[in-house]
């Protein structure tokens, strides 16, 4: 068993025990450290397969952006089995049966699935590097990119002249006075 095989079984471990921690957490507060510890074994996989670029989008947009989000209106919403409103059996026994029609949606899926276990692909060169992703993006998709950054550019400008109107009319309005 190579290096690269070991991270992986170790990743995933972690991955699939801070994945069922966010499920099975009473708190929700530890639900969201365990989903950010999630994405940073999931950051781990993408390096382990030569995706720096996208290890490193994953824990800024995710588990720093986003997560800190989430914790916030979390803790904005002071969750507590006092405010909480309690489930109708009716309610949890309709999520006992969907969670175990979906159960059996996977274990259906993966008796039919056939495994073809290679080993570990280890890619060469710069599939994953922000070098070749920049190549790509400049010289196959240079038009869609620069659709989109127009698009940026305009939104931006569009929120500072709605910024500027709201300021305008309140001048307007002192100076009226």
């Amino acid at each position: 068993m190579s290096v690269n095989e070991i991270l992986f079984w170790i990743l995933s471990v972690l991955a699939l025990s801070c994945a069922l921690g966010v499920i099975f957490s009473r708190n929700p507060v530890n639900s969201v450290l365990f989903l950010i510890a999630t994405f940073f074994t999931i950051s781990g996989h993408y390096i382990l397969m030569n995706a720096q670029f996208l290890a490193i989008v994953n824990i800024i947009v995710y588990a720093g952006a986003i997560m800190v989000l989430f914790l916030f209106v979390i803790m904005l919403m002071n969750l507590n089995s006092d405010t909480e409103p309690q489930k109708s059996r009716l309610i949890q026994f309709a999520a006992v049966l969907s969670g175990g029609a979906l159960f059996l949606v996977f274990i259906a899926a993966l008796k039919t699935a056939s495994v073809n276990y290679t080993g570990v692909v280890e890619a060469g060169g710069d599939i994953g590097l922000v070098q070749h992703l920049g190549k790509v993006l400049f010289n196959e998709y240079v038009l869609p990119f620069e659709i989109s950054s127009v698009l940026f550019l305009s939104a931006m400008v569009g929120a500072m002249v709605l910024g500027r109107r709201e300021d305008k009319q309140v001048i307007d309005t002192h100076s009226n006075s």
